[in-house]
């Protein structure tokens, strides 16, 4: 395999991992990597980081709002509510 493959084998990687490569395009791309070790190698990387990405943003929590946020938020849908109330109002 000369470099030129493995650059193109690297340019359809991601669509080959999700899954949107046309059938023969991931034929040919899985027949590169079963004969190129370092395609191979990149390919497991690619893979473990993209566990890892998923695994982290699972662990992830969400940040508590500020006392001010949690105003602001509220003030926001009392007025949606409102508006709501006045809408059904005039129908």
């Amino acid at each position: 395999m000369n470099p030129r493959d493995c650059n193109t084998i690297f340019s359809m990687l991601s669509e080959y991992l999700d899954q949107t490569l046309p059938p023969a395009a991931c034929e040919e791309l899985e027949s590169h990597i079963r004969d190129c070790a370092p395609c191979v190698e990149f390919v497991e990387s690619l893979k473990k980081s993209v566990r890892l990405c998923r695994e982290y943003k699972a662990d992830i929590e969400a940040p508590a709002l500020s006392p001010a946020v949690k105003r602001s938020l509220k003030e926001a849908y009392e007025r949606m509510l409102s508006s709501r109330e006045e809408t059904a109002g005039r129908e």
